[in-house]
């Protein structure tokens, strides 16, 4: 985004009224004022948190597809007859073109405004979650996943390019930013138990239907609301460097879903591997080579708190995603719970990251990212303790289980937030599509990871319990390690600029 742009929908003064006899006027909003009754629009502030509504759907309905399908996938194998190896795919299709397509997103959203790429992202997701409902084999299933993620990817950089962008006031801002995320936040909590529910209730299909009105609500509000934004100029499309990136994750996640399967030492695995090795390599030659049109410009990881906030996002997801993989198999294999029950049990985790926007974004805004981010991780670490000792089926270790879930929750509500304030407090406005990108791509690789190594883990115990044990306290190492990152390197509140004297 250049710092230069058209009429917004930013809230502003209210425009003078006409005088009788003038012709009504379009109003900064887009809507008609009337000279006689004054405007009909709402109120600034009421049209500013309906945006951060509509924002915030399609980031939500995004994030929801990364975990709501995982409770349906029993009812998916039934359906179609498929596999294993067939339902991790169904899975990683998404989060691999997904992850992939974050970083050219950003630079999407910052080459041709964020709006332009928020409206194409989120017609193109609603069309495709709705055909997705209609598949009758595995492959055009995956197919659709593959699709539904790369949709996915242009929503994310530029909603937050659209929030960033209709709040001047930098207090404003990281308040509108810090609920944006802590609201968002929920949905990868939310997706099993909204899945169970789904899955139980109406069938596996309706875990892609309900994107659909989720995206025409946000893509009305987007439309009338969003500020339109001029085209930075960023350069051609960093095409080696997207190519590279793709290959270098998508070797990456093949060498962890396959290998448990195949063996370590199997010729695809091993091949996989160098691929990826050899693509990691190059993406950081073209990147460093292309300068100003840069995929990811790595000027931007001399920002301390730029690495440290990626590092975190990836630690958190890391162990985030794993443990919703893990307990969602422990929850169904060892207590036997049903998919809606799995889902139900997962409520305490969604709770408090549904309840916490408007105070976590306020406490980002007063204090900066660094102490809500490491209060969050000491969080996490603490509820994933209470869980690890808890993998019994007795009452009491049912209640602790809930217990620690609910401190996992409160944790993530902290943490999230202040790591999207700390990237967007971390690079220049007009990359804060590549920044949020960058941001995304870590949490969402953290998310590969996570699946990969937990599950390892989940199946080097005697029982699942047993595995399940082990993944939680490996968990809690990892989180530990997150709260020092925090803490040690992401930036503190924010000076308040000196005001402007009569002579500047």
């Amino acid at each position: 985004m250049s710092a230069q742009s058209e009429p917004t929908a930013r809230p502003g003064p209210e425009p003078p009224r006409s005088t009788p006899g003038t012709q009504p006027r379009e109003s900064t909003h887009g809507q008609r004022e009337n000279p006689a009754n004054g405007p009909s629009y709402p109120a600034p502030e009421k049209l500013s948190r309906i945006l951060l509504l509509g924002l915030s759907l399609g980031y939500f309905m995004v994030l929801l597809d990364l975990t709501v399908v995982t409770v349906a996938l029993p009812a998916v194998s039934r359906s179609l007859d498929v596999g294993l190896a067939g339902l991790q795919w169904v899975s990683n299709g998404y989060t691999v073109s997904f992850a992939a397509m974050l970083l050219t997103a950003g630079w999407l959203s910052d080459r041709f405004g964020g709006r332009r790429v928020f409206l194409c992202g989120l017609a193109s997701f609603g069309v495709l979650s709705g055909i997705s409902a209609t598949a009758t084999d595995l492959a055009t299933l995956v197919a659709l996943r593959v699709a539904l993620g790369l949709a996915g990817a242009l929503l994310l950089p530029a909603s937050l390019a659209l929030l960033t962008r209709a709040h001047d006031d930098p207090a404003t801002r990281a308040r509108a930013v810090g609920s944006w995320a802590a609201i968002t936040g929920a949905a990868l909590a939310a997706g099993p138990v909204i899945g169970g529910v789904l899955t139980e209730t109406f069938g596996w299909r309706a875990v892609f239907l309900v994107n659909v009105p989720l995206a025409l609500a946000s893509l009305v509000i987007t439309v009338r609301l969003a500020p339109r934004t001029a085209p930075a100029p960023r350069g051609s499309l960093d095409l080696p460097g997207q190519a590279s990136g793709v290959l270098a994750l998508a070797g990456l996640i093949y060498v962890l879903v396959e290998g448990p399967q195949r063996g370590w030492v199997d010729g695809e695995v091993i091949g996989a591997f160098g691929c990826a090795v050899l693509a990691a390599v190059l993406f950081g030659s073209v990147e460093a080579r292309a300068a100003g049109a840069a995929m990811l410009p790595l000027h931007l990881f001399r920002s301390r708190g730029f690495c440290a906030a990626l590092s975190a996002g990836l630690l958190a997801t890391f162990t985030l995603s794993g443990l919703l993989f893990v307990l969602s198999l422990y929850f169904q294999d060892a207590r036997g719970y049903s998919a809606l029950g799995s889902g139900l049990a997962f409520l305490p985790l969604t709770v408090p990251t549904a309840v916490n926007p408007m105070f976590t974004g306020r406490l980002v805004a007063r204090m900066g990212p660094r102490r809500p981010a490491t209060l969050g991780f000491v969080q996490m670490a603490v509820g994933v303790a209470l869980l690890a000792p808890s993998t019994g089926g007795s009452v009491a270790a049912v209640t602790t289980t809930a217990a620690g879930l609910l401190v996992l929750g409160v944790g993530i509500s902290f943490a999230l937030p202040a790591l999207v304030a700390a990237v967007v407090g971390s690079v220049p406005t007009e990359l804060t599509g590549t920044g949020m990108g960058a941001l995304n791509s870590a949490r969402q690789v953290g998310g590969a990871l996570g699946v990969a190594i937990l599950g390892i883990l989940l199946r080097q115990g005697a029982t699942t319990a047993a595995g399940t044990r082990l993944a939680l306290v490996a968990s809690g190492g990892i989180l530990l390690v997150g709260a020092i990152v925090c803490a040690t390197s992401l930036p503190g509140r924010a000076r308040r600029p000196a005001p402007a004297t009569a002579g500047d």
